[in-house]
C-alpha cells in the first residue's frame, strides 16, 4: 500500500468539498453524490499525478477516448463529462481555477438504447409477492409503489412515514426528485392497500426513532442496494424473464401509461422530467407496441412476397 501523493491528497480534499456542496447546497441525494464521486474518481485515476489545474481539453478528450475503447457508452460518457464539468466549475468558483478543460468536449455518440419495459401481464404478475413475512410485505409495498407511481430509486428510499401519513388517504404522495424538485404523484388503489399493510407491521423492523417509510433489517432507512437486490430476488422467484430492477418498473409505468393515454406531457409531469425530450424516448417504445398490434391485427399488414 503506497503513501498517497500530494496530488492524490489534494484531489481527495477537493472531491470531499465538492460532494459536501452537492449535498448541502444542491440538495442532491446520497445516491447521486455517490455517482458523482465514482465519476470523479475515474478522472483522478486517468490523470494520475497530473495536477488538475494543468489539464487541457485535449487530455480530457484522450481520457474519454480511453473509456470509450473500454466499452463505456456515449450516454455514460456524456454523464461523466457533465460530472467533470460541474466539478471544474466548482474549482473555478471556490478554489481559484481559471479554466474548465471539459468545456467544448463532447462524448461520442452511440446508438440510442430504448429502455426495457415489462409487458402489462408481467407487471401484474410481479405484484403477486406473497405476504409470507414482514420483509415480503415491505417488498410488495415497494414494488407496488414503484410501478404505481413511477418513482426513481432515490425517491423511494427517501420517503418518510410522515409523507404517507399526510396524503395516503387522498391517494397521492409528495416526493423529492432530482435537484430537490418536489412533485405530487398519484397512488393506485393496490399501492395504497399494500402500503397500509406495510405500515401496520413496519414497527416489527423499524427503530422507534426512524423516520424512513421503508427500512432494512437493522431498522434504519433501507439502502438503494438492498432495494435492487430484493427486486431482482422477486423477479427470479416469480419467473419474470427480464432482470427486474427499480428503474425497469419506472420504465414500465411510463410505457403502459403512454400506451393507454397517449398524453406525453402528463407522463413527463408524473416522471418528474424537466425536459420533454427526456420523456420522448417512451414514444419510440409506444410506436414499437403499436407496430406489433398493427402487424398482428391489420388485414393489410402482412404482404405476400
Amino acid at each position: 500500500m503506497h503513501a498517497p501523493s500530494s496530488v492524490e491528497g489534494t484531489n481527495e480534499a477537493y472531491l470531499q468539498g465538492y460532494l459536501a456542496w452537492l449535498r448541502n447546497e444542491k440538495r442532491y441525494s446520497e445516491l447521486t453524490a455517490e455517482n458523482y464521486a465514482r465519476d470523479l474518481n475515474r478522472l483522478f485515476g486517468l490523470s494520475g499525478d497530473t495536477v488538475l489545474d494543468t489539464l487541457k481539453a485535449h487530455q480530457i478528450r484522450r481520457y474519454i477516448g480511453q473509456l470509450h475503447s473500454r466499452g463505456l457508452s456515449g450516454r455514460s460518457l456524456a454523464r461523466m463529462l457533465s460530472a467533470w464539468r460541474g466539478f471544474f466549475n466548482y474549482l473555478m468558483r471556490d478554489h481559484g481555477y481559471t479554466d474548465n478543460p471539459c468545456v467544448g468536449v463532447r462524448a461520442p455518440k452511440s446508438a440510442q438504447v430504448l429502455p426495457q419495459a415489462l409487458s402489462p401481464d408481467e407487471a401484474v404478475h410481479l405484484m403477486d409477492v406473497p405476504a409470507e413475512n414482514v420483509t415480503a410485505i415491505r417488498d410488495k409495498a415497494m414494488i407496488e409503489l414503484l410501478y404505481s407511481s413511477g418513482l426513481r430509486l432515490a425517491e423511494l428510499v427517501g420517503l418518510n412515514v410522515a409523507d404517507m401519513n399526510a396524503s395516503l388517504g387522498d391517494g397521492e404522495v409528495r416526493v423529492t426528485g432530482k435537484g430537490s424538485k418536489q412533485r405530487v404523484v398519484p397512488l393506485g388503489k393496490f399501492a395504497v392497500a399494500a402500503i397500509k399493510v406495510w405500515l401496520a407491521v413496519r414497527d416489527q423492523l423499524a427503530r422507534a426513532d426512524e423516520a424512513a417509510l421503508f427500512v432494512g433489517l437493522r431498522g434504519q432507512r433501507i439502502s438503494p442496494r438492498v432495494v435492487q437486490l430484493q427486486m431482482k430476488h422477486w423477479g427470479i422467484k416469480l419467473g419474470i424473464t427480464s432482470s427486474v430492477h427499480p428503474h425497469l418498473l419506472r420504465h414500465s409505468f411510463a410505457t403502459h401509461l403512454l400506451q393507454s393515454s397517449g398524453d406525453l406531457r402528463a407522463v413527463q409531469e408524473l416522471l418528474g422530467h424537466s425536459s420533454i425530450s427526456t420523456t420522448q424516448v417512451y414514444t419510440h417504445l409506444d410506436f414499437q407496441y403499436l407496430s406489433k398490434i398493427y402487424d398482428a391485427a391489420h388485414p393489410r399488414a402482412k404482404r405476400k412476397s
